[in-house]
């Protein structure tokens, strides 16, 4: 197997094999994301692919069921190309249960429902999609790329194909200044789409990465851990999903949680609120284990 650089991939994923299908991000401006900064955007030739697929075949046999196609938005690739490699991953691995891919608004819009729906048929049963922010401003400022309406047209579209949506927020993105209409706005966009899942991280500030440096110079100020809490707690409040998950079990975050939804929405919010008034810093997740 060949790999270009560091591998990212959702957890969920964990047990899946990967197949490099796009080096790096198409987008690749978002200002709190270092991930694909050192990498040239590409999308693999087919015979690449091909070669990585035949070796993992002659490898793990014919009995792999989920495979993960990486990098960063491989839902970018052309559909002719990304049908065929579907079609290929079929062939050599006939008890292939699921496909999964991340994707943005860009791609599932280009996409279109008709071409989801034939990508669905072949068995890219989820895409693991950043929401970020349901505020327009914030969207703007951290350079997703798209706006809220477009998120929300996209992550309808994806949800009425029948493949799995799995969409994440980040909590604290929006700073002091947008807190509270980040938390609402989101969950009101997270509700809109309706996904089967939904995670909220935590935003993690790296060197390299652009919001870095309104960091360090003051034109962003971060959450502390509470305020990070009381975001959560807006979030959820104005989310609203008919059969689903809202996780905040990221490494990330400070008070992991894994709700069904709705019917342990309101307990979640109860435990929420306890933490914030109980202000016991000793239930949260310590800085030292936190990571991206």
């Amino acid at each position: 197997m060949r790999y270009e650089g560091v591998i990212y991939r959702p957890p969920s994923e964990a047990r899946s094999l990967i197949i490099q299908a796009t080096i790096g991000c198409s987008h690749n401006k978002c200002t709190f994301c270092v991930a694909y900064r050192d990498k040239k955007f590409r999308i693999r030739s087919f015979e690449e692919i091909k070669r990585d697929i035949d070796e993992a075949s002659f490898i793990y046999g014919p009995q792999i069921r989920r495979v993960f196609l990486a990098d960063g938005d491989a839902l970018i690739i052309p559909f002719d190309q990304l049908k065929r490699i579907l079609e290929y991953l079929n062939e050599k691995f006939p008890m292939l249960e699921r496909v999964g891919i991340y994707g943005d608004a860009r791609a599932v819009l280009k996409k279109g429902l008709k071409q989801l729906e034939e990508l669905r048929k072949l068995k890219l049963g989820i895409i693991y999609y950043g929401v970020e922010s349901g505020d327009d401003v914030v969207l703007e400022r951290v350079k997703k790329g798209a706006d809220s309406r477009k998120i929300i047209e996209a992550g309808r579209m994806v949800v009425e194909s029948g493949i799995t949506l799995s969409c994440t927020v980040i909590l604290g993105l929006g700073g002091k200044e947008r807190s509270k209409i980040h938390a609402e706005k989101t969950g009101w966009a997270l509700s809109q789409i309706d996904p089967k899942y939904a995670a909220a991280l935590t935003l993690m500030v790296v060197p390299g990465a652009p919001i870095y440096d309104e960091v360090v110079s003051g034109r962003f100020q971060l959450l502390s851990p509470f305020e990070i809490l009381e975001e959560l707690y807006i979030m959820l409040e104005n989310l609203e999903m008919s059969d689903g998950w809202f996780h905040s079990n990221h490494a990330s975050n400070y008070l992991p949680l894994k709700v069904k939804m709705p019917q342990e929405k309101e307990e979640a919010l109860k435990l929420i609120k306890r933490v914030i008034e109980e202000r016991r810093e000793d239930i949260l997740r310590p800085e030292f284990l936190r990571a991206l």
